[in-house]
């Protein structure tokens, strides 16, 4: 039996339109991202990579063409209604881990959980996190404390502390040793594969891809190679 499908686009566009250029970043894109899979996104710079998982990620819209979420179409809907669906249903993990300079390891994982639980709730839920990642001995430090290894799994678990229907990944080693690199990808692997979390990854590395269970390979924003 086939999985069932947490996102489908069909036919996706987006173009950037100023002054005196107009660049087509997505032209007419269209996938199916299976509950459960380990989704990885490959391409040239500037193939539409960034974009695309912008569009998957809810944090822009489309020029033309629908995206389906858990079965509602996400573009045709107000910004407060999309800004709900990010925070209960998707986790975002950037390159640059994206964290509150100012904020511990736990205030930076409870952060997104305070705007829906009780704060104890919240601190209890970041700390189960925290361990489950491998950093629970970083608990009170600062992100400027932590080694860049250590920052990224505390992105991490601040992704997973509302649950998330699926994780959104930019390129999520770029800024890691090679020994940190492979660390995250096998905690990303045991959260797709014990866990079954939905992960949908951007890498520019090759040996990445083979931890992939559908592979998107983007040229000059057009699907290359989709398996």
């Amino acid at each position: 039996m086939p999985s069932e499908a947490i996102i489908t686009v069909t036919d996706l566009y987006k173009t950037y339109v100023t002054d005196e250029v107009r660049v087509e970043a997505l032209k007419g894109v269209s996938l199916d991202i299976a509950r459960g899979d380990f989704f990885i996104i490959t391409g040239r710079n500037g193939s539409g990579k960034s974009t695309l998982l912008h569009q998957l990620g809810l944090l822009d819209r489309p020029t033309s063409g629908t995206l389906i979420l858990n079965g509602l179409d996400v573009n045709t809907m107000s910004e407060r209604e999309r800004a709900a669906i990010r925070v209960r249903e998707l986790g975002y993990i950037f390159q640059e881990y994206a964290l509150m300079a100012e904020l511990t390891a736990l205030e930076n994982v409870m952060l997104p959980a305070m705007m829906t639980r009780p704060m104890a709730e919240c601190r209890a839920r970041a700390k189960e996190l925290l361990d489950r990642v491998g950093v629970s001995h970083r608990l009170h430090n600062l992100p400027r404390q932590c080694s860049g290894g250590e920052q990224q799994k505390i992105a991490i678990a601040r992704s997973l502390v509302n649950g998330p229907a699926v994780i959104f990944a930019d390129e999520p080693t770029a800024n890691l040793d090679s020994i940190a690199a492979q660390g995250i990808m096998e905690l990303f692997r045991s959260l797709n594969s014990d866990e079954n979390h939905t992960i949908v990854m951007i890498t520019h590395e090759q040996d990445e891809t083979t931890y992939a269970t559908k592979l998107l390979n983007l040229a000059d924003g057009l699907v290359d190679t989709y398996a």
